[in-house]
């Protein structure tokens, strides 16, 4: 359903099911699927692809070009999975060579005034609470939470089933299924909620609860405690990807568990 009061490029590629309110721009070179509701004067440039019946509420612009000097007019992409929430006034800008796309992946919320930068790759069923800022070349894996006015720093990384408090700082990387806080950014502890919420047995949160023993709260260094971890440890999925995830650690780590406030 296209308004008149609308304008929607000749060539862009529009499911016919999708909705599109009053004052709302879409520009050429932009893929929308089936059932998605577009919200009045919502902005969406060229590069966009956006999935099925996903929500874009008023005020975003989403596939603008990167805030990066080195970009030179490259053609890049923003893809958005399906079922997404964007709300209102959300930025989300297109990639550079570097990646080459932004994306954003499946079920996921976006919240009012988020910014999502060029080359952020978004995994499955991630919350961002209002005005979280991700710089530009940060990974986030899937179910991960970042509560309101988190930042996370350029080329960060977020493992997945992760929890981020509110207000935080994300200078390093932050491990999967753990929950950060403090300044600077530290484990506090592993998601159990999230985890229970999805799923995850007492057994198995035991288990990454042990992991995260070894690594946070016993002094040993990363290479020790990994060591440790390998040898003592069953392998398993989950005790596979923490060990992945510091071995392939660019920023470093985020501190370990203190007492100190």
């Amino acid at each position: 359903m296209n308004q008149p009061l609308a304008y929607v490029h000749p060539q862009a590629k529009i499911a016919r099911n999708v909705v599109i309110e009053p004052f709302t721009t879409i520009h050429n070179n932009v893929v929308i699927g089936s059932g998605t509701w577009i919200g009045s004067n919502v902005t969406i440039m060229e590069g966009a692809r956006i999935g099925n019946n996903c929500r874009i509420f008023p005020g975003a612009i989403i596939s603008a070009i990167p805030q990066d000097l080195k970009f030179d007019d490259e053609e890049t992409t923003v893809e958005i999975g399906d079922n997404v929430t964007i709300r209102e006034c959300v930025t989300i800008n297109r990639g550079t060579k570097d990646r080459m796309k932004t994306v954003i992946g499946n079920n996921c919320l976006i919240m009012a005034y988020c910014h999502i930068a060029h080359d952020c790759l978004i995994g499955d069923n991630c919350i961002f609470s209002n005005n979280t800022t991700l710089a530009g070349h940060v990974t986030i894996g899937d179910n991960v939470v970042l509560a309101g006015m988190v930042a996370v720093h350029q080329f960060a990384s977020v493992g997945k089933h992760a929890f981020v408090t509110g207000g935080s700082l994300v200078r390093k990387d932050v491990p999967p299924y753990v929950k950060a806080a403090r300044e600077p950014l530290s484990y506090v502890g592993i998601n159990s909620v999230g985890l229970r919420r999805r799923g995850y047995s007492t057994e198995k949160i035991r288990e990454i609860q042990n992991i995260y023993r070894i690594l946070f709260q016993r002094n040993y260094n990363y290479t020790q405690a990994i060591d440790i971890i390998e040898a003592e440890m069953e392998a398993t999925p989950e005790r596979d990807e923490i060990i992945q995830f510091i071995k392939e650690s660019h920023r470093g780590i985020m501190k370990g568990y203190s007492k100190i406030n």
